[in-house]
């Protein structure tokens, strides 16, 4: 987690009492869409819903990840985005013929946007539904905060050709002493929609806060670094091997004598042998398989 151009940017807009979180993604963006040969369409929301997931956490108070996934019997049919709190991220999308420019999500039978939160200390595990009823990812996010947190959201997302971006603002409680700034949240609004796509994919954070929201205060926090990472690991997918049932896991061994599972992600390739499979069904993990990556 190198890279200087992708990183989350947490602020404090003092004076209306608004919380704001800035992504960007470069290196981590391009990682993700050379996996596969995405349709510009395809690629625009995959984009979009993988800064979203950076974005999201930007608030997270836990070791744990954030994932966003969009299922649909329409020509989208799996839209999937995560990130760590070690802001590593993944995201990968399937869709069926060749879907138009102007296709909709709200296409096919009842689509649900699905947001889960996974605390890895406690094992617990939340998940957020939103009903995709338009294109707009950013209303989608800001109603999941509505419904799901009853917290004023704005979220705005942009993606080119080579980066992808989102802005968020959350208004706090108000202060039990003090005086009221009962304007704050609109006039921070109406600022916020001055933002062009080109400013929010390539100003430098400090100057787009400045440019935005100069009169309010804006208090910068040191930023985060993101980067691609997987969370694919050998136990993993012996898990799901196992998940498939000894029947079928055998089914899958080829002529070399060997089953062998691709991440999707990563396109990390993990081999298993049938005495690695009898072992996994025994619920014994210590012997090697190889690994290997494209």
């Amino acid at each position: 987690m190198s890279d200087s151009r992708d990183f989350l940017q947490r602020f404090l807009l003092e004076r209306a009492q608004v919380r704001g979180v800035l992504v960007r993604l470069e290196e981590s963006w391009r990682q993700v869409r050379e996996r596969a040969d995405y349709p510009a369409p395809v690629r625009t929301l995959l984009a979009k819903s993988l800064a979203a997931s950076a974005l999201l956490t930007g608030n997270l108070k836990f070791e744990g990840s954030l994932s966003i996934q969009l299922k649909s019997g329409g020509p989208l049919t799996l839209l999937f985005a995560e990130c760590g709190h070690d802001g590593r991220l993944r995201g990968l999308a399937r869709w069926q013929d060749e879907p138009a420019a102007g296709f909709q999500l709200a296409d096919g039978i009842d689509p649900l946007l699905a947001i889960t939160i996974e605390n890895a200390a406690s094992g617990q595990r939340y998940q957020g539904l939103v009903p995709v009823e338009n294109n707009d990812l950013a209303r989608l996010f800001e109603q999941y905060f509505e419904r799901s947190e009853q917290l004023p959201t704005r979220i705005v997302l942009a993606a080119d050709e080579t980066r992808c971006a989102g802005l968020m603002l959350q208004q706090l409680p108000a202060d039990s002493g003090g005086e009221v700034d009962t304007d704050a949240w609109t006039r921070v609004g109406v600022l916020l929609d001055t933002i062009s796509p080109a400013e929010l994919l390539t100003l430098p954070a400090e100057q787009l806060l400045l440019r935005l929201f100069h009169e309010e205060s804006p208090r910068v926090y040191p930023s985060r670094p993101l980067a691609f990472g997987c969370r694919c690991s050998r136990e993993r997918v012996a898990g799901m091997l196992r998940s498939l049932g000894h029947a079928e896991a055998e089914a899958a061994v080829q002529e070399d004598g060997a089953a062998e599972v691709t991440c999707e992600f990563c396109n990390t390739r993990y081999r298993f042998d049938r005495i690695d499979l009898e072992q996994i069904f025994r619920g014994d993990h210590g012997v090697q398989t190889t690994r290997t990556a494209h």
